[in-house]
C-alpha cells in the first residue's frame, strides 16, 4: 500500500513500534538498512490470488531476512504496507511503516495476522483512496472500516496486538487482504476494476522508474 502524502495534516513525532510508543526511531528502519531490494510482483501474478501459508518456524536467520528485504523494498517503492506475497513469497505476513490521521507513526511487521473489525454498530465504513504496490499507479476509492485490531506473532513467536484507526487501519486491512488472496481490485466494481487497470497502464513506467532511482540513491 503506498505512502498517503497528505500535507494537509499536521505531523506528529510519535512513535508507536510492534504497538508500543517509543521515544524516538530513525526514519529509515533498523530493518530496511540491512535489507536488500526485491522485485515487487505485479496483479494478474498467480502469488497474489491464492491464500499465503501459515509461518511455523519463527526466530530463524530466513524469516528475519525476509523481513529485513520487505522493509527495504517498501521504503524503496514509498509504500506504507508491504504483504510477503508482493516479493512472492506466499507466507502469512507483512510489514508496515504508517501514519494514521493523527500523525502518529506505526511500524513494525506481524506474522500470521489475523483481523478483527468492531461490530457494525460501532464502526463506520469510510470511502477513500487507496493503491498498491502491486497495481502501480492507480488510486482508486475503497470503502473500509474505520478501526480495526490486528492480532498474530512477530518473528520470534511472541503475541502482538496492533490497533490502527483512520489511513492505518486501512493499511491494516489491505495488507491482510493481500494475505488470503486478494488485492484492492476485488472490491471494485467492474467498471472501477477496468478504470484501475487502465490508469496502471498508464503511468506503470513511470512508478518503475522511479522506485529503480530510489533503490540506486539507497545504494541497492
Amino acid at each position: 500500500m503506498p505512502v498517503r502524502h497528505d500535507r494537509s495534516r499536521p505531523v506528529d513525532r510519535r512513535v508507536r513500534v510492534q504497538g508500543r510508543p517509543v521515544d524516538a526511531y530513525p526514519a529509515l528502519p533498523p530493518e530496511a538498512e540491512r535489507g536488500s531490494v526485491r522485485r515487487v510482483t505485479v496483479v494478474g501474478e498467480e502469488v497474489l490470488s491464492r491464500p499465503c501459508r501459515e509461518v511455523t518456524e519463527f526466530g530463524t536467520p530466513e524469516l528475519s531476512a525476509l523481513i529485513d528485504d520487505m522493509f527495504l523494498t517498501m521504503h524503496v517503492a514509498d509504500g506504507a504496507g508491504l504483504a510477503a506475497n508482493q516479493v512472492g513469497v506466499g507466507l502469512r505476513l507483512f510489514v508496515y511503516d504508517c501514519p494514521d490521521d493523527d500523525g502518529i507513526r506505526h511500524v513494525g511487521h506481524v506474522v500470521n495476522p489475523v483481523l478483527e473489525q468492531p461490530g457494525a454498530g460501532s464502526r463506520r465504513l469510510l470511502d477513500d483512496s487507496e493503491g498498491c504496490l502491486s497495481v502501480p499507479g492507480a488510486v482508486m476509492d475503497v470503502p473500509r472500516a474505520d478501526r480495526v485490531v490486528v492480532r498474530g506473532v512477530d518473528k520470534d513467536g511472541d503475541p502482538v496486538v496492533i490497533e490502527g484507526t483512520g489511513y492505518f487501519a486501512r493499511c491494516l486491512q489491505h495488507e491482510t487482504d493481500h494475505l488470503v488472496g486478494h488485492t484492492y481490485l476485488d472490491r471494485l466494481s467492474k467498471r472501477d476494476r477496468k478504470e484501475a487497470l487502465r490508469q496502471m497502464e498508464a503511468r506503470r513506467d513511470e512508478v518503475f522508474a522511479r522506485r529503480a532511482a530510489r533503490a540506486a540513491e539507497a545504494g541497492r
